[in-house]
């Protein structure tokens, strides 16, 4: 007899990771939360307090190639976490406040075990950022994915007063760029850092490089930052005329992102502390600095844009939040991309 089992598809194992994760989800509900999961759909109400004209701001994406990494060191804990942490960033760069979150996990064949823990870094990023996690879907899809394989998405729902949305309209001649350090990638470049380290330096997760101060598996699995809570503080007093997220494209391409068409942001490089890991990409893989600036991030996750007569303020919060900065740059007259210096 032939069964949905046989085929590929375990019912109990799904049934057995949402009794596992439900637990997490909990840990992450907030007062606007009024179902639970394994609903159909999850409710929210979302609560306005102080916002006199609420716009909802939302985002979607996933945590790419560095999947890869995953498999390859069999830490899984942390990828939620990156997941996360990223969106959250997408929605602050214009000013929201997270609401609720919610993930997809597709896999060949569901491992109750990898799922947990994948869900595991899910709850604690969504913990630490004020946030619900909503719900989601988990779909076991035979023949889709290798075994061991499995592919993760999120979305998120934010928050924010239209009066006070970033959207670089404001960003002005002279302004002063401020970048916050990265913790690594994050969650771009590892199609190329892999080919570098793996293909061409022919290395494995394990080895150290010279240069690289942990093994390759430990430097690529350095989790996504989240600039929310170093942040929210200096938007509520208005401080940031406008912020990037340095997420694929690097620099290069995500600062124009937040530039009025006649203005160029003009970057200098040395101005900040260059991560080692991406020293030894370009050593390794002879990449040229043109091209490390637009797939990585240098070592700069966020890039804040501010008023000259407001600089002192801001970095007086930093350092209150015992955030590390660096004056990276400046807003000068252009066309609307990045130069550099």
């Amino acid at each position: 007899m032939v069964d949905y089992k046989h085929a590929g598809v375990d019912i109990d194992a799904g049934n057995e990771v949402v009794r596992r994760i439900k637990g997490l989800a909990r840990k992450t509900f907030t007062p606007g939360v009024l179902s639970d999961l394994g609903s159909f759909g999850g409710l929210f109400h979302a609560a306005a307090a102080g916002v006199h004209d609420p716009v909802l701001v939302a985002s979607a994406d996933g945590v790419g190639t560095k999947l890869r990494v995953a498999f390859m060191t069999g830490v899984h804990d942390t990828i939620g976490l990156d997941l996360v942490n990223h969106c959250v960033n997408d929605i602050l760069v214009q000013g929201a406040r997270p609401l609720f979150f919610l993930d997809y996990l597709a896999t060949g064949r569901l491992d109750p075990d990898v799922a947990v823990r994948i869900v595991e870094g899910l709850s604690r990023a969504c913990v630490d950022n004020g946030c619900a996690l909503l719900g989601g879907e988990t779909a076991e899809m035979p023949g889709f994915y290798a075994p061991g394989e499995y592919d993760l998405a999120g979305f998120i729902v934010g928050l924010v007063d239209r009066s006070k949305i970033l959207d670089g309209s404001a960003v002005r001649d002279g302004d002063v760029l401020v970048g916050l350090p990265s913790a690594g990638l994050h969650t771009n470049g590892y199609s190329l850092a892999r080919r570098i380290f793996f293909d061409i330096a022919g290395l494995n997760v394990r080895d150290t490089p010279d240069g690289l101060p942990v093994p390759i598996g430990e430097a690529l699995l350095a989790e996504h930052r989240s600039y929310l809570k170093v942040l929210r503080g200096a938007l509520a007093q208005g401080l940031v005329r406008a912020l990037a997220h340095v997420t694929g494209g690097g620099l290069t391409d995500n600062v124009p992102r937040i530039l009025p068409p006649a203005l160029d942001a003009k970057i200098v490089r040395g101005s900040w502390t260059v991560p080692p890991v991406f020293r030894v990409l370009e050593r390794l893989g002879g990449v040229d600095a043109s091209e490390m600036h637009r797939v990585f991030n240098m070592g700069i996750g966020m890039v804040c844009v501010i008023a000259p007569d407001r600089l002192a303020a801001f970095e007086e919060h930093l350092a209150a939040v015992r955030e590390p900065s660096a004056r990276i740059g400046t807003i000068v007259p252009g066309r609307g991309r990045v130069v550099y210096a």
